[in-house]
């Protein structure tokens, strides 16, 4: 077994304010090692749907630290059955208040945001059904890696209340026809149709879903923090650029990234045949 998968087995907990379920479990399992930040949905008998609570304990094990140079990539999986079964119906039935409603869907637009925000990958790893903002939260993430018995749809037309705020994550994962047919349906798709839609990054067998996830996970753990860094930022700015604009923000960055210390050490080291020695600073020479 490889020494980073040693570590992994045995992480660190981290320490913060968590929020419980009603039988006092945690809503979410975080700990962090070697670089690799792992957050586990723990409600197993809401199926890890996502409340405010939720919501915040996600938003919360995200961000913290996120300056740290040590933490280079962030895992976010689920416990039970079900990887998450959207907003939790009961708490936006248990109110009339447009205003807490409103509420909770800015909080979920927050979460979804964020992890796109953040100068690192997030990697979801999904082992079972991902429906509506559960569905959201994969096509939000930067990789998403599945096993073939995960499935996926937003099926809120069928209860009468359209996916709206899921569709803008899947609109920007899936051709537009593929994104339409799952909202105006409400229907299932299997890992398969789910891979080859563009929804997930990677497809394997159950078996294998938690050894490719840390080998995804490991190799930008390899990599430059900082390069990455400005790559993912540069990425979600580009993409819903039109084409010169894109290529005008692309070139900028390309030229900050030659003059930073890593640009620069990770290119003389290619070209010396040898390892590069990161800084993971975005620090100019």
């Amino acid at each position: 077994m490889h020494s980073y998968m040693r570590s992994i087995l045995r992480p660190q907990t981290l320490k913060s304010l968590r929020y419980y379920s009603t039988n006092d479990v945690p809503l979410t399992m975080c700990t962090e090692a070697n670089g690799i930040r792992r957050i586990t949905m723990n409600n197993v008998k809401t199926r890890n749907a996502l409340s405010m609570d939720m919501m915040e304990q996600l938003i919360t094990d995200i961000t913290r630290d996120i300056t740290n140079k040590g933490l280079r990539v962030i895992i976010i999986s689920a416990n039970g059955p079900v990887f998450c079964s959207g907003h939790n119906l009961k708490e936006l039935v248990g109110t009339h208040k447009r205003a807490i409603h409103a509420k909770i869907f800015r909080l979920c637009s927050t979460l979804m945001e964020t992890i796109q925000d953040i100068p690192i990958p997030v990697i979801c790893q999904v082992d079972s059904l991902a429906t509506a903002a559960g569905c959201q939260l994969v096509a939000s993430c930067d990789i998403a890696v599945s096993s073939q018995r995960s499935t996926f749809c937003t099926p809120g037309v069928n209860i009468g209340l359209f996916c709206s705020t899921p569709a803008v994550a899947l609109a920007r994962a899936v051709p537009r026809k593929t994104a339409l047919d799952m909202l105006f349906t409400g229907r299932v798709i299997d890992a398969e149709t789910a891979y080859s839609q563009g929804l997930v990054s990677r497809l394997v067998n159950h078996e294998q879903l938690e050894a490719e996830t840390v080998k995804i996970a490991q190799t930008i753990c390899d990599r430059s923090r900082s390069v990455i860094a400005i790559g993912k930022a540069s990425f979600y700015r580009q993409v819903v650029k039109d084409r010169h604009s894109a290529y005008m923000d692309a070139s900028n960055v390309m030229v900050q990234n030659m003059s930073m210390k890593d640009g620069k050490c990770g290119i003389e080291a290619f070209l010396g045949k040898r390892p590069p020695q990161w800084t993971h600073s975005m620090e100019e020479v």
